[in-house]
């Protein structure tokens, strides 16, 4: 792996600081591969991503990262459990069909889960809503017509979702624009980021 020092975008760096240094995890929808190098190249963490587009898998080959081809609509089942330390999905799980699911899975595999979202709540969604048409954002950049988005929900939503399926929610905060946000959540911010354990 290239010794240069990663550099992240910032909401990718301000998610990497809840993994704890040296831990083993794993990356789902891992893309080309940008979160997994920092961690493994940069806190000393082990572990795998997992990612199913072609060209985001030749990425992270190209850079040595170790990643695993496969839909994650087929779950987790050649991960033993509690095999990692964090178990990362992050802007991912609104493109399932059975997130609770895959949240039961994260749970199972991985000590903590780290998962985020985009906010449809963010207030510009609200207005754009309310002005009669979907939202189209940095956050949500797809046209309604051709999204690989098949659920929406909001920071709100996402609290009983957890609780609902056994999780307990250890941290949890908003981002827009690489900034924490950690009062009015709900509106203010484009992503929502959520530390999961089993409760």
């Amino acid at each position: 792996m290239n010794p240069v020092m990663s550099t992240l975008p910032d909401d990718l760096a301000a998610i990497a600081t809840l993994v704890p240094w040296g831990s083993r995890v794993l990356d789902l929808g891992c893309g080309p591969g940008h979160l997994l190098r920092h961690l493994l190249q940069d806190r000393q963490c082990s572990g795998y991503g997992v990612e199913l587009d072609d060209a985001n898998v030749l990425a992270c080959v190209q850079q040595g990262l170790p990643v695993l081809q496969r839909d994650l609509e087929e779950g987790l089942q050649m991960f033993g459990d509690q095999t990692f330390d964090v178990v990362l999905q992050l802007q991912t799980l609104q493109s399932l069909r059975n997130v609770e699911a895959m949240l039961r899975e994260i749970a199972r595999v991985g000590r903590t889960g780290i998962v985020s979202f985009p906010n449809f709540a963010h207030w510009p969604h609200r207005l754009s809503v309310l002005r009669g048409r979907m939202p189209v954002s940095k956050s949500l950049p797809f046209e309604w017509y051709d999204t690989p988005n098949i659920r929406v929900g909001t920071y709100a939503d996402f609290g009983h979702l957890a609780t609902r399926n056994g999780l307990k929610i250890t941290d949890a905060f908003g981002l827009d624009r690489g900034r924490v946000i950690r009062h009015g959540i709900n509106w203010r911010a484009s992503l929502a980021v959520f530390k999961l354990a089993r409760a």
